[in-house]
């Protein structure tokens, strides 16, 4: 249940992309993430820092987005979440007495005192490799800024939409129009799939790896 809330706003936004485009989509994640964090503090009176940061971060950029016309800066936020959750936990072995994924789980699970460091550790790789892989679909792998730039270049234009371009252009830039919706949603579609999966599939790594390391509660001998 938990993560289906934690991605409500990216399933919100992957749908609200589909149906309106990335303007339309943005705004509705913001409204999303904002509901989100005020359904916690009223559920339990409290909200995790991480979400609030969220939160933050995606209202600037979003809101960014938003204000000046242009994907890129929410295209952004994805890379920013996971790379400030990376150096707040990398920050925890240095602060504090524990690490923050010990904080976290220590409540659940039994593991040996050098393992939680390790598995802090995997965290941090996890999410810094998680928003250079957002930053590579952006500009290398869908090609989207190039394709944008190029459009607007051609057209004259220092802001575009490319939900409604196909209505305004002909020709060459109707095909110009087309590749770079095409390579927007190659993003949007990464955002959901691509980064879900791979949360899923760290997520099972993470299992089989404290599979080998958790400690069995000690037998009570008989009577």
């Amino acid at each position: 249940m938990k993560l289906l809330i934690d991605f409500l706003p990216i399933l919100l936004f992957f749908i609200a992309y589909k149906l309106a485009g990335i303007y339309v989509a943005t705004g509705v994640a913001i409204a999303a993430a904002a509901i989100q964090v005020g359904w916690v503090w009223w559920r339990h009176h409290r909200v995790e820092k991480m979400h609030l940061a969220t939160l933050a971060l995606l209202a600037i950029f979003g809101g960014m987005t938003l204000a000046l016309h242009d994907p890129i800066f929410v295209m952004w936020k994805p890379t920013l979440v996971n790379w400030l959750f990376a150096v707040v936990f990398l920050g925890s072995h240095f602060i504090g007495r524990k690490t923050v994924i010990e904080r976290m789980m220590s409540h659940a699970i039994d593991l040996p005192a050098e393992i939680w460091p390790r598995l802090n550790l995997l965290w941090v790789i996890f999410f810094f490799l998680s928003g250079a892989a957002n930053l590579y679909v952006v500009y290398d792998f869908s090609g989207f800024y190039v394709a944008q730039q190029a459009l607007m270049v051609a057209a004259g234009l220092t802001d575009i939409d490319l939900a409604t371009c196909a209505d305004q252009f002909q020709g060459s830039l109707l095909a110009q129009c087309q590749e770079a919706q095409a390579r927007e949603d190659t993003w949007v579609n990464f955002k959901l799939f691509g980064m879900l999966g791979m949360t899923v599939a760290f997520v099972i790594a993470q299992g089989l790896y404290l599979a080998r390391h958790i400690r069995q509660p000690a037998e009570v001998p008989e009577a």
